[in-house]
């Protein structure tokens, strides 16, 4: 059956550009999803979505104009009940035959199959597949219903009277199969091959699309406008390279996705032009200029090959005039204000003392069960210096450094942009003299702030982090608002790996159990539960498997590690990799499955207690088992107590022997009670052995075979 390229355009008014990329992918993968489901395509490359500010759309290949016919099994009823005793059918049978648009004759070629305990009667038709206009009808009407819409829109149609939900009113429709239209309609809209370009600078309005496959072609050349959302990007990047590259200087226009994507989805036809202000306002903090140029403007700054702020910025323009002087000036003289106002609240702010903000923070609210943020600090303050003492630090200037972190929080400029703060506390601690460590610590306290992000440098400043996130995570769990299923409004997923990656990448030797028992310890005893230190070192738990298995760990190493519950977070890597060295000798299996046996004789006997009695042990596979295992623990006890955890696992390879002649050649669970009793006691001696690094028994086998 022949196919051709279908076209799908809706033309709207401005879309939210924030969401605009997802809508974009949304409509396109909604229409294809539909069609493949009603067998008019088959899935494959190829599929080309499109979406300007005013408009989504899709080109997708090898659509058919009416999909095959395929045929329907049909159970009609039980046989008792359609046929006679004679096999005549009945009027009840003849009945639903008929309402199915079939006679009579079709009763012979009727099929007879046991369907539950009755044999009923069943009848194969032929159906037509759905005509591309049916199916088309359908599938748009579920992908307009998934779309990601931030905020529904009601507006009503030109009747005066039909009410319209949707995203923004919808102004056109085109749909084409090759270069003829599909009678499909939408939102009050009936399908054509008519669409818009571009509001000012477009050849001609409206514009005739006249075949599926030239619509990106035609659009640009008459609508002026770049209809693909990729292809736009791509360009807007390109031409603010070559613009900076036309100021000249080694300057480089910031980096930054997120902008690139909202500022992609605000123009149709992109045009970049280089404009400037003035170089007095670079004694602001260059944070606070580029934030308000970015996120007013959607600007975007050009620094210097040090990556210094200049006075220079480039404007994503959605016009190109052919003298554009009069965009630039525009631009310029509306920065200017914008930058006026970053300076003043800096001027303002710089008056008063960070220090002096402080007993402000006593009428600010954390949490309504967990006080004030005045309160807060007087808890990170204990809990910095504490960390900092254990980490070899400067006791008082972890406490300085938390007592001043959220002072900022009550300033003008981060009243105005909550985005700089502790970049505005560092800033400001730094004026008023405060040591550069505490003024460090302000800032990089609230990193890493995202996955991927770098994290603190310097004990004073881990130490206030790590005080800020577990004050955090100890207080908010311990008023049972503990994340559930993919809601986490308090970010207590990002604060628990924070404290992880510190304490595993800067190789912390802290303990994460005391951290949380003297981050519970801060709190009144009738604020949180008493259970909490521990329910969040569970938390924190599964969320390094899940971190550990993300970073391309093997899942049952991770495991192996981790179910021992290790609370020296600094040595985890250390295990993972001995566990991973120890996998790869050849008695590792063998082990493996000897201690996954151990341990599921202990569980059935109700576990060991006591010391093994040397007098008790017998001649034989025993003894040779109990002088291996006095002979290599003290190997391995040297090992552990040099953290070197791989030269521990090779030690105890050498139990293979040993270990299989035991199991060939004892009963453990002798019926003499004494025997047994020490026995069991010699196989608990053993796992502990065993498992002083991780739990092999985790491991499903040789690396590679699992």
């Amino acid at each position: 059956m022949s196919s051709k390229n279908l076209l799908v355009e809706l033309f709207v008014e401005e879309l939210p550009p924030k969401a605009l990329k997802a809508l974009g992918e949304a409509f396109a993968d909604g229409i294809v999803d539909g069609l493949v489901k009603r067998d008019l395509k088959r899935r494959g490359p190829g599929v080309r979505a499109f979406a300007s500010p005013r408009r989504l759309g899709v080109l997708i290949p090898d659509v058919l104009a009416a999909a095959p016919e395929r045929t329907d099994t049909i159970k009609l009823m039980p046989a008792s009940v359609g046929l006679s005793a004679d096999g005549q059918p009945t009027p009840a049978l003849l009945k639903k035959l008929a309402a199915l648009g079939l006679s009579a004759a079709v009763v012979p070629q009727l099929k007879r199959a046991v369907d539950g305990k009755a044999e009923a009667l069943f009848c194969d038709r032929v159906v037509p597949g759905a005509t591309l206009a049916e199916g088309l009808q359908q599938a748009l009407e579920e992908a307009l219903a998934r779309l990601p819409i931030p905020k529904v829109m009601s507006y009503q149609l030109r009747d005066g009277w039909s009410t319209v939900n949707f995203v923004r009113p919808a102004h056109g429709l085109v749909v084409l199969h090759g270069a003829e239209v599909v009678p499909v309609a939408v939102l009050g809209l009936t399908a054509g091959r008519e669409t818009r370009g571009h509001r000012f600078e477009a050849a001609a309005n409206p514009i005739a699309i006249r075949e599926a496959d030239g619509y990106a072609a035609q659009m640009a050349e008459e609508g002026a406008v770049i209809a693909g959302f990729a292809e736009r990007r791509a360009e807007i990047a390109r031409l603010l390279e070559a613009a900076a590259a036309a100021v000249g200087g080694g300057v480089r226009p910031i980096e930054d996705a997120a902008l690139l994507d909202e500022v992609t989805a605000l123009v149709e036809r992109p045009n970049v032009l280089a404009c400037r202000f003035e170089p007095e306002f670079l004694a602001v903090p260059q944070e606070c200029l580029i934030l308000t140029m970015k996120a007013n403007q959607k600007y975007f700054p050009l620094l210097d090959a040090a990556g210094k702020l200049t006075n220079r910025f480039l404007v994503v323009s959605n016009i190109r005039p052919a003298d554009p002087s009069n965009v630039i000036g525009g631009n310029e003289r509306v920065v200017r204000p914008r930058l006026a106002d970053a300076k003043f609240f800096f001027d303002q702010d710089r008056r008063r003392p960070l220090a002096s903000r402080v007993e402000k923070l006593a009428g600010v609210v954390y949490h309504n069960r967990l006080g004030t943020q005045g309160q807060r600090i007087g808890r990170l303050s204990k809990l910095a210096a504490a960390i900092a003492r254990e980490l070899g630090a400067d006791e008082s200037l972890a406490a300085r450094a938390a007592l001043l972190a959220k002072a900022d929080l009550v300033t003008d400029m981060v009243g105005e942009f909550p985005e700089l703060q502790g970049i505005m506390g560092r800033y400001y601690a730094l004026h008023d003299g405060e040591d550069a460590r505490v003024a460090e610590a302000i800032e990089a306290h609230y990193r890493p702030r995202f996955a991927g992000d770098a994290l603190p440098e310097g004990n004073v400043a881990l130490a206030v982090a790590l005080a800020d996130r577990l004050d955090a995570l100890v207080g908010i769990f311990g008023i049972g608002l503990a994340p559930t299923g993919d809601k986490d409004p308090f970010a207590l997923r990002r604060a628990a790996l924070g404290v992880l990656r510190m304490l595993l990448e800067r190789q912390l030797p802290l303990d994460l159990v005391r951290l949380l028992e003297t981050a519970h310890a801060q709190f009144d005893r009738e604020q949180v539960a008493d259970s909490v230190a521990v329910d969040v070192f569970q938390f924190m738990l599964e969320r390094l498997r899940v971190w550990l298995k993300d970073q391309g760990r093997a899942a049952d190493e991770v495991e192996a590690v981790v179910v021992q519950n290790p609370t020296r977070i600094d040595r985890v890597a250390a295990r993972l990799s001995a566990v991973a060295e120890f996998r790869r000798l050849p008695e590792a299996e063998a082990l493996a499955a000897a201690n996954k046996r151990i341990q599921n004789i202990l569980k059935k006997a109700g576990g060991a207690g006591g010391a093994v009695n040397a007098t008790l042990i017998e001649p034989g596979a025993e003894h040779a088992l109990y002088e291996a295992l006095l002979a290599v623990r003290p190997t391995v006890e040297a090992a552990l107590e040099n953290i070197d955890y791989t030269y521990a696992l090779r030690a105890l390879a050498g139990l293979r022997e040993a270990v299989d002649r035991y199991f060939d050649e004892v009963m453990v669970m002798v019926e003499e009670p004494l025997l047994r009793a020490n026995r069991l006691a010699l196989l608990a001696e053993l796992a502990r052995t065993m498992n002083c690094v991780a739990d092999i028994a985790q491991l499903t086998g040789r690396q590679g075979s699992a």
